[in-house]
Formats: structure tokens, sequence, C-alpha cells
């Protein structure tokens, strides 16, 4: 078994915990395939089992690779996403940074979930993804994301107003600071923050939320995901911000912008004692008194 590990960088306090994962890997004779810039940070530091490999891009994750491991929080998961793409690899986030809604396998679960791994009882999600078309090119080879799209004015311009279609019915003007059209895996995310709803991971939607709007009476709402929703976007600034995930570009306000959902999906793992309802509770400490 293959199992390719990413990650941007180990703090001190991490790196026994990282250690453990590479020793358990090598106790089950799994050989990992290591990120490269991550490697050069940490080779100096750690124990690697005797078979041990590394990849620089998406082309060197190829079929003989079982699982790619996260660690970090979600936003290293978010930046797994660019590596994986289209190659349905199972990717397994190990949380090592606050929150954790996607990288929901905490440092505890190192041993339980490289053994559940190797025994192949892991429950795999298969998450839906945004595609943004545009009438320029925009973030690259990767035009996708699992999160959210967003639009957002520039930090020192005013705010901006959004024109916003359903197949190419009129939806709505969004006059605010910007809008984010998020799947259901990122409900939980900047779209929650801005008071947007939490939607179940196979609900097949897309949730619209406004930043910051002008108008009071405008709120998220949640549409189907077979729409293609399309933007037209005014603002006294000659630019706005276009946002996937956690990648940006400075667009000019003139570009025509469309999303959609992705043709392929994330497929994302998940312990079997692990499900959505068990991450809401735990995360946003649903159910509890916080008085007692």
């Amino acid at each position: 078994m293959k199992v390719a590990i990413y990650s941007r960088v180990i703090e001190n306090e991490l790196k026994a915990d990282v250690q453990q994962l590479l020793d358990e890997l090598a106790k089950e004779n799994i050989e990992p395939v290591i990120y490269h810039p991550f490697f050069e940070t940490i080779k100096s530091s750690f124990r690697f089992p005797e078979k041990t490999a590394i990849f620089s891009d998406p082309s060197d994750l190829g079929e003989q690779i079982d699982f790619v491991i996260s660690l970090g929080g979600d936003g290293t998961l978010l930046d797994t996403v660019t590596l994986v793409r289209d190659k349905n690899i199972p990717v397994l986030g190990i949380n090592f940074g606050r929150l954790g809604f996607l990288a929901s396998i905490g440092r505890n679960e190192l041993k339980s979930a490289v053994e559940a791994l190797v025994d192949r009882n892991v429950v795999i999600d298969k998450r839906s993804l945004i595609h943004l078309d545009a009438d320029k090119p925009l973030f690259g080879n990767v035009p996708c994301g699992l999160n959210e799209f967003a639009i957002h004015k520039t930090d020192t311009s005013p705010m901006i107003k959004i024109h916003t279609y359903l197949n190419g019915d009129f939806l709505n003007t969004y006059w605010a600071d910007g809008l984010i059209v998020a799947t259901p895996t990122g409900s939980t995310g900047y779209s929650l923050s801005c008071n947007g709803p939490v939607v179940f991971p196979e609900s097949s939607s897309f949730v619209i939320t406004p930043v910051a709007p002008h108008n009071l009476n405008v709120r998220p709402i949640v549409v189907p995901d077979d729409n293609v929703i399309s933007f037209e976007v005014e603002s006294r600034a000659d630019h706005f911000i276009c946002a996937l995930d956690s990648r940006k570009e400075i667009v000019e306000k003139k570009v025509q912008l469309a999303v959609r959902r992705e043709s392929f999906t994330l497929s994302l793992v998940r312990l079997n004692e692990n499900n959505f309802l068990q991450t809401l509770r735990n995360k946003l400490s649903w159910g509890l008194d916080t008085r007692n």
C-alpha cells in the first residue's frame, strides 16, 4: 500500500504526532509518498520508513496511490484538493489545526486511523465541488473548489453590486461587500460565519450568502446545484476579488463569471464511528449547556 502525505508546515509541538504516524505506517508496511516541499522541511527531524518516496505535483499521484493523508487543519485539506483534482484518490484529514470540520480525525486517533486504512474499514463520502467558468483564464488548471466561490470588493473600494442569475433568470442584485456561493461542504465555512445555514453534505445544493448586505431584508438562499449561477458586477473600482476556497485573484469588473457543480467529486475518508451529526455537535457544542 502507498499513501501520499501532504502538509504545509509542522509546529514543534506536533513533531511527536508526525513521528508516530510515520512509525505506524512503517509498522503496517505502508510506503509513504511525501510532498516534496514538506519533505525538505522535515527530512532532518524525523525517522522515515525504509521505503519513502516524494511527489512534487498532481501528475505524480497515479493509480498506485491508495490514499492521501492531509496533516493540518481544514485549510490544508483544501490545498490537498488542488493536488488530487479528478483522480478520485480518497483523502483522509488529520486535524492538527483548530476547528476541523473537514480534517475531523484527531491526533489521538493516529493509530486507529492507520489500522482502518489497512483494513479498508473506513467510509468514503463523496463531496461535491464548485466549478468556475469565466471569459478569461482564472485559477490556472484548477478552477474548482470544495468549499465555496466568493466575489468580494477590494479592501479600499466601497460596496459592490452583484447582479445574480439562475440559469439566465434574474435572481437578485446584491448591494454588499461580497457574495458567497457555497457547496454543502462549505456551508460550515465562510458562509456560516456570514449567517448562512448549515447544509448536509449529500443535499445536492448551493448556498448563496451575501457578505454584509446593504439591504437587511436580503438573506441567504439555498438552490439546487443543477443550476448555473452567473454574475455581473458593478463597482466604482476597476477590480474586485474572486476566491475559490483559500485561493484568490484580482479581476477586472467587466469579466463574466458563472459557477456550476463540478463534473467530479472529492472522496473524503472518515472513520466508521464519525458522521456529520457528530461533527456538528462536537465542533459547534450543540446539545451542551455552557452554563454548567
